[in-house]
């Protein structure tokens, strides 16, 4: 019985932890869609140089990958938590 109560509150405090986890990814990835939308901007609105263009559009691919690779996370995430099954992730 004991061991039960100590898995549903380990369940209890992975299920917090992940929903915490989603909701700082998806402030996350908000802010850097914003960002992407600057560099648009930017890239669009003025004169630029030839290495200027291209310093735009590295920093613009550079956020194309952190973005995709956040957005993976953040629907890993959601996954486990609609199957009931979260857990504490441990980064080493």
């Amino acid at each position: 019985m004991r061991q039960s109560q100590a898995e549903t509150r380990r369940q209890s405090v992975a299920k917090r932890s992940m929903t915490k986890e989603a909701k700082q990814l998806t402030g996350l990835i908000a802010g850097l869609r914003e960002s992407l939308e600057g560099i648009h901007k930017e890239r669009t609105s003025t004169k630029l140089t030839g290495a200027e263009m291209g310093m735009l559009d590295e920093r613009r691919n550079n956020l194309l990958l952190t973005i995709a690779a956040l957005d993976d996370r953040l629907s890993a995430v959601q996954g486990l938590i609609d199957l009931g099954r979260p857990h504490i992730i441990r980064v080493h």
